[in-house]
């Protein structure tokens, strides 16, 4: 009963992390811009520390079941 809302809480988090790190991915490889307004490099590398900060974070709540 305890465990739903943290198994929620991790395929949310791993479900956006996985997210933004394709639409950075795709972003890159197809030349658009990451963000608009922020200078390219900075908006690559935020957009990919956070999709693996938000990746990890899900892999963890979930393995913690």
């Amino acid at each position: 009963m305890e465990s739903g809302p943290e198994a929620f809480a991790g395929v949310a988090f791993a479900l956006f992390g996985g997210g933004l790190l394709a639409w950075t991915g795709l972003c890159l490889r197809t030349g658009m811009p990451v963000a608009d307004g922020v200078s390219r490099p900075v908006a690559t590398v935020t957009a990919l520390l956070s999709g693996v900060a938000f990746l990890t974070t899900g892999c963890w709540l979930l393995a913690a079941l």
